[in-house]
C-alpha cells in the first residue's frame, strides 16, 4: 500500500508502515560490504551503512534504531542516531555533560580526526561539528585551538545541579 501526501503542490509517495524518523527495534542479521542488514520490528529488512555506524555491532544483536529513509525502490535505509535536528540537540546535551564531567574542557575540536570523535561520542564528525556549532551560537562554549571549553557560568551551573 502506498500513501500519497500532498504538500505545497508536490506529490510525495510514502511507504505505508514505516516513516522517516520512526524509532524501530533492529535485529542485526548480516554484514555486507556496504554495512549491516537488520530486521526491522521483526517484519522487513533494511540497511545500516557502515560509514554511519560508530559502535561495534554483532550478528544477532538487538538494538534500537531509526528509519532514515524509505526509498522509491521500497528499500529502507536505517540509522542508529535520531535523524534530523533532534540528533544535534541530543548530541549537544551529550557534549555539555561530557564537558561538565571533564571540568569544563575537552581536547576535541572541529579539526579532530573522525575516529577520535566517534570513539568519544559515538557519532560522525559532521554531527559533532553541527552540535558544537549549535552550542557556540548559544554562547554555551568557547572554541579554543586545542579543544572546547564551557563558559564559566555553565561550569558553575553544572556543579550545582
Amino acid at each position: 500500500m502506498v500513501i500519497i501526501e500532498y504538500k505545497k503542490g508536490r506529490v510525495k509517495k510514502k511507504q505505508a508502515g514505516f516513516h522517516e524518523g520512526q524509532k524501530v527495534a533492529l535485529l542485526i542479521s548480516a554484514r555486507t560490504r556496504m554495512g549491516f542488514i537488520a530486521v526491522i520490528n521483526g517484519t522487513r529488512k533494511g540497511i545500516l551503512y557502515k560509514n554511519e555506524v560508530f559502535q561495534p555491532l554483532k550478528i544477532g544483536q538487538e538494538i534500537d534504531g531509526f528509519i532514515r529513509k524509505v526509498r522509491d525502490d521500497k528499500k529502507i535505509d536505517l540509522c542508529l542516531q535520531k535523524p534530523g535536528y533532534n540528533a544535534i540537540d541530543a548530541m549537544s546535551r551529550k557534549i555539555m555533560d561530557k564537558l561538565r564531567q571533564q571540568g569544563g574542557f575537552i581536547a576535541v575540536t572541529d579539526k579532530s580526526r573522525p575516529k577520535v570523535v566517534a570513539d568519544l561520542f559515538g557519532v560522525s564528525k559532521k554531527t559533532y561539528k553541527k552540535a558544537i556549532g549549535n552550542l557556540y551560537k548559544k554562547r554555551l562554549i568557547t572554541l579554543e585551538k586545542n579543544g572546547i571549553r564551557l563558559q564559566d557560568s555553565e561550569v558553575v551551573k553544572g556543579k550545582s545541579e
